[in-house]
């Protein structure tokens, strides 16, 4: 347990701590006061993963390259990239991040719907920094596709044509409307080949040559939350994550630009794994979970201090980290209670947010302990009566062979329902039962 030194007390602004804690909140580094409670857990993560993917863009900015990145849900993939971007930046490249969820149905995605993502937001980026395309290919499809669909749809501004209101509108058309998706992509379909072109020269290239005019290193694309894609089933049978990274993975690959997609983790597990890394020529990066426990059982001490330093940058942003270890008493209980809340977090960044987050919605700071105990043994309650009779043998024999989650079914059953988390460290991946599940009574009786 961390030791607390002699401490001068200091006054905690309670209302500005509660926003800070908010689990829905996505930490942007390059905004100065969100920089103030980024925490770097490289160091207990099993490596610099963000490193890897800046230093495959930055060491050969002129070539196109295409990298995966995935990780467990909200273990802070977002956060990362944000990381990236705002480095990136600094290096003079022009980055372009956006998140997918925002403009695809992640229920029913398919690979014109991804491309025209793309193109809306690169188009709209460019355009603020007074680079405006327009793309003899694409004006001539859009009013091919208001022909095709008999659907009036508006694509000029008083300035002209623009693309991505042009584009904006079309999906927004198409968006809420299974049956005019399914209409414009049969009519897409037969022309991705010809799209992907127009996208390369009249789009990524131009804007290429345009940035390298205005001193920009490059073009780089960041598609965050396409790992949120549904695993249900396309008409070929195969899953969601299967037919855009694998069968159609190729097409992806192709864009005229660095880019970074976010894909779901479930393909780690994948038997085509290997055909995936085939198919983009990378292997996927892993962004891990925070070891709090060592592979042996007991606290992971750096791992500890790590998460402790988050909650704590959240309370008092101004101060070192060593002076806002010795305001913990400001803000709980007791150096224990801290102790508490990371440990049952089991490293998972938001899962951590979430329990701190509900303890504020009861009362204000400090945080006493038999209110942490009580949103402990509701969110402990919730994950057990999520477990089958199944479940349970798979997770004692898990745990008792030592072995680590195999295929897409044990990862479906096990990682993402986080009954398990997964860790790594210099011997490689291991998987640890989530602590909340691991104080249940039925889970002791189990051992």
């Amino acid at each position: 347990m961390f030791r607390q030194a002699d401490r001068i007390p200091m006054l905690l602004d309670a209302q500005k701590f509660f926003n800070a804690c908010n689990p829905s909140k996505t930490l942007k580094v390059e905004q100065p006061e969100d920089r103030q409670y980024y925490i770097d857990f490289s160091a207990v993560r099993g490596g610099n993963v963000i490193q890897r993917l800046q230093r495959t863009i930055t060491l050969q900015p002129n070539v196109a390259t295409c990298q995966l990145f995935t990780g467990h849900i909200g273990c802070g993939k977002s956060t990362e990239l944000f990381r990236l971007k705002a480095e990136l930046e600094q290096q003079k490249f022009h980055v372009v991040y956006f998140e997918s969820s925002a403009d695809l149905d992640m229920a029913d995605v398919d690979i014109s719907d991804i491309l025209l993502a793309i193109t809306r937001q690169v188009s709209a980026s460019l355009e603020q920094v007074n680079v405006r395309l327009k793309p003899s290919y694409f004006i001539q499809l859009f009013g091919e596709i208001t022909d095709f669909l008999q659907t009036p749809i508006e694509f000029s501004t008083e300035a002209g044509f623009s693309l991505p209101m042009g584009i904006g509108k079309v999906t927004a058309k198409t968006k809420d409307s299974p049956k005019l998706r399914s209409q414009l992509r049969q009519y897409l379909e037969p022309r991705t080949s010809s799209i992907l072109e127009a996208i390369n020269t009249e789009v990524l290239g131009k804007a290429t040559e345009l940035l390298k005019a205005q001193g920009y290193a490059g073009l780089v694309v960041i598609i965050d939350n396409l790992d949120r894609v549904d695993s249900s089933p396309k008409a070929s049978g195969r899953s969601q994550p299967e037919y855009l990274f694998i069968d159609r993975g190729e097409q992806l690959k192709k864009l005229n630009c660095h880019v970074v997609y976010t894909i779901p983790l479930v393909l780690i597990f994948s038997n085509e794994l290997s055909t995936l890394t085939n198919r983009f020529g990378v292997k996927p990066t892993v962004l891990p979970m925070v070891k709090v426990k060592a592979r042996g059982g007991g606290d992971h001490d750096e791992g500890m201090n790590l998460m402790r330093q988050m909650v704590m940058s959240r309370a008092f942003p101004g101060l070192s980290a060593a002076q806002q270890l010795e305001q913990i008493t400001n803000v709980f209980e007791s150096a224990a209670t801290l102790d508490r809340l990371c440990r049952v977090s089991g490293g998972h960044v938001r899962n951590l947010l979430v329990l701190l987050y509900s303890c504020l919605q009861e009362a204000d700071p400090p945080i006493q302990q038999t209110c942490l105990e009580m949103v402990i043994r509701e969110y402990r309650d919730d994950l057990i009566s999520a477990i089958s009779n199944e479940e349970w043998t798979l997770l004692h024999q898990i745990l008792q062979n030592q072995d680590n989650v195999k295929g897409e079914e044990e990862y479906q059953t096990l990682l993402r329902s986080m009954f398990l988390f997964e860790y790594c460290d210099d011997e490689g991946r291991w998987v640890a039962i989530n602590p909340a599940i691991a104080e249940s009574k039925k889970f002791r009786q189990g051992l």
